[in-house]
C-alpha cells in the first residue's frame, strides 16, 4: 500500500510539471509571433507601422531625390557655367547617397517606392538652378517638419541629416543663382 502511495504521488507530480509545461508553451506561442513571422506580417502590411504623415514623407522624398539625380545629370552634362555643372555634380553624388539610405528604409518598413521619372529638356543653367532653389526651399521645409513631428524614429533621423544637406543645396543654389545673368 505503501508503494502504491509513493507512485500515486510521482504520478500526480509528473502530471502537474506536464500540465505546467503544456500551459508554458502555449502563452508564448500566443504572446508573440516568431521574428520571421512578425517580418512577414509587416512586409504584407506595406508599411502599417508608418503613420500616414511618415509615409507621405517618404514617398515625397524619394520622389524628390530621383529628380534631383536626373536632373543633376543634365546640369552636369548641359550647363553652361562651371559651377552649376559642379552643383550638378553634387545633386547626383549626395542625392544618390539619401536615396540609397531612404531605399533601404523603405525596404525595412515594408513600403515600394515609386520609380525614377525622366528629366525634362535642359533649357538654361538659369531656369535649372531657379528650379533648384524653389525646390530645395520646399524640401527643407519638409525635412525639417519630419525630423520634429514625424513618429517613426529611423525616418525623423534620416530627414535630420538630410535636412543639414539641404540647407547646404540651397545655399549653394542661392550663391549660382546670385551670379547668373
Amino acid at each position: 500500500m505503501k508503494k502504491f502511495k509513493i507512485i500515486c504521488q510521482s504520478g500526480f507530480i509528473a502530471l502537474g510539471f506536464c500540465v505546467a509545461a503544456s500551459a508554458a508553451k502555449s502563452a508564448a506561442s500566443k504572446a508573440s509571433p516568431s521574428p520571421v513571422a512578425a517580418k512577414i506580417a509587416a512586409t504584407l502590411g506595406g508599411g502599417a507601422k508608418l503613420s500616414a504623415s511618415d509615409r507621405k514623407f517618404m514617398l515625397a522624398a524619394a520622389k524628390g531625390g530621383q529628380m534631383e539625380v536626373a536632373w543633376g545629370k543634365l546640369a552636369a552634362q548641359n550647363g553652361h557655367d562651371a559651377n552649376v555643372r559642379k552643383f550638378g555634380n553634387r545633386m547626383v553624388t549626395d542625392h544618390s547617397k539619401a536615396n540609397n539610405e531612404l531605399t533601404a528604409l523603405a525596404k525595412e518598413e515594408g513600403v515600394s517606392l515609386p520609380h525614377a521619372k525622366a528629366a525634362g529638356k535642359w533649357k538654361s543653367d538659369k531656369g535649372y538652378i531657379n528650379m533648384m532653389v524653389k525646390d530645395h526651399e520646399k524640401d527643407l521645409a519638409e525635412f525639417q517638419n519630419e525630423a520634429s513631428n514625424g513618429t517613426d524614429p529611423d525616418l525623423k533621423k534620416f530627414a535630420d541629416k538630410y535636412s543639414n544637406v539641404v540647407q547646404v543645396h540651397l545655399d549653394m543654389a542661392k550663391g549660382i543663382q546670385s551670379k547668373l545673368k
